[in-house]
């Protein structure tokens, strides 16, 4: 009698065990996490002693660390037009940050583009986005056009954290929208970032799904909470006290999503990026790229090399740091390649599916070479060398192997080299295409009659 009773509760384990197998989606989960305007050495990952980040350094420390990580563009809208896409944005015109215009159908990432998101839900992703857009204002730019089926955020570059009055004229005090429609304002948008992440993943859980969680922290004006500030008092520079504890307030704000991973037994099958859209703007916002040079708006290290990891439990070895050179463009190819959607071969990419190199299937670099163009500012790395050229001066090249802070041109004894990388440039500099709207670079901040304005 008993061994029958044995076996009866040995099959009913068995079938609960199936069944609770068959509910959990066959597909990975994709989290995408990119900070804004964040110094390269302003976490703890990255060596930071004056910010405490926890919830990243787990991050890391289940992860993987890419020591020669980069970004696109070294400011804003352009980086998130090449990582939404896979392509140099410059490839489609997307060169500038749009000038925040819900009337103006221009100002925006072009419509010929299909994003990350819509390839996604064509092989069954549910795809949500939180935070910061600054992909276009006028509303056939906005995310729920593009791919995405749960939004909440903001349309415009920037906003306020705490205490505004909504003004839909303003781009830093414009409503906060959840699926297109205004949402009561929050007590911090930090916070509530964080909140409206972890319930995505907990309400998501029997389905694979793509979340974009896009933070305007730290990007000015920073306003943390006054309690947060009190923890940074030890800082003497007001500027970055503020930014520490707005640093610290939005590393909470992910791991309240990481923590719905766990709680919900997610984190094995959920792939994790993290990386800054740009390099800080040091003495604007209290940020620190030491020991790089330049910051945002550079195309020197301090503007495109950012803070980036990546993360899968099981999948990829953890507590590692790598060398390779790797782009946030890669995030669209890597993404594909984990959902099991084809990657699209209709014009151009430059996104590598980075996983066989992260599990050891591959070695040796995924690029041959990296990019950059900000209007008359051009870069080009190759391994350790990297060239940059700025408007009416001779080219200068760098060995990032001895010089990371891009101290010494030694253009002069390695003409062949710097050779070699002019020609790469040019080459690369004939594929793309002038901007195809003016931007707030071009309007100089300046709202045109009938536009809407912008706080800077």
């Amino acid at each position: 009698m008993k061994t029958n009773v044995r076996l009866l509760l040995a099959l009913l384990g068995l079938s609960a065990a199936l069944t609770l197998r068959a509910a959990e989606p066959a597909k990975p989960n994709i989290l995408l996490i990119v900070s804004d305007d964040q110094g390269y050495a302003d976490t703890g990952f990255q060596g930071s002693r004056d910010i405490p980040t926890p919830h990243l350094d787990k991050l890391a420390a289940a992860g993987l660390r890419f020591t020669n990580g980069y970004v696109t563009h070294p400011f804003c809208s352009p980086t998130r037009a090449g990582l939404m896409t896979g392509r140099y944005q410059q490839r489609f015109g997307h060169e500038r940050n749009p000038f925040y215009d819900p009337s103006n159908r221009a100002e925006g990432l072009p419509m010929s583009e299909t994003l990350l998101p819509a390839h996604l839900r064509r092989v069954g992703y549910m795809t949500g986005w939180i935070g910061k857009w600054h992909l276009g204002a006028a509303p056939e730019f906005s995310p729920l056009k593009r791919g995405f089926v749960e939004t909440y955020g903001f349309i415009g570059g920037g906003h306020r954290y705490r205490e505004w009055t909504v003004n839909p004229a303003v781009e830093y005090t414009v409503p906060i929208e959840r699926n297109g429609s205004p949402a009561p304002v929050p007590e911090h948008l930090t916070a509530a970032l964080g909140e409206e992440a972890a319930a995505f993943v907990r309400r998501h859980r029997a389905e694979p799904w793509f979340l974009y969680l896009a933070f305007n922290a730290p990007h000015t004006p920073n306003e943390p909470a006054p309690e947060r500030l009190a923890r940074f008092a030890t800082i003497k520079d007001p500027l970055r006290q503020k930014y520490a504890a707005q640093v610290s307030l939005m590393d909470d704000a992910v791991g309240a999503a990481l923590t719905a991973l766990r709680d919900t037994g997610q984190e094995r099958r959920t792939l994790v990026f993290f990386f800054s859209d740009n390099g800080g703007p040091v003495g604007i916002n209290g940020s620190s790229n030491e020991p790089l040079r330049g910051a945002k708006g550079s195309v020197y290290e301090g503007g495109v090399r950012v803070p980036f990891l990546v993360s899968w439990s099981g999948r990829i070895p953890s507590g590692r740091s790598d060398d390779r050179v790797v782009s946030s463009v890669d995030v669209f190819a890597t993404a594909l390649a984990v959902a099991g959607a084809p990657m699209p071969a209709d014009r151009k990419y430059d996104s590598v599916n980075l996983l066989p190199f992260l599990t050891g299937e591959k070695s040796g670099q995924p690029h041959e070479r990296l990019f950059w163009r900000n209007a008359a500012l051009l870069a080009v790395r190759e391994g350790n060398w990297k060239l940059v050229r700025q408007a009416a001066q001779p080219d200068e090249l760098y060995d990032l192997a001895t010089d990371i802070a891009e101290s010494r041109n030694v253009a002069a004894a390695n003409r062949d080299v710097a050779a070699r990388l002019a020609a790469a440039l040019d080459a690369w500099n004939k594929e793309l295409i002038a901007p195809v709207f003016p931007g707030a670079q071009g309007r100089k901040g300046k709202a045109k009659s009938g536009t809407a304005k912008k706080k800077e």
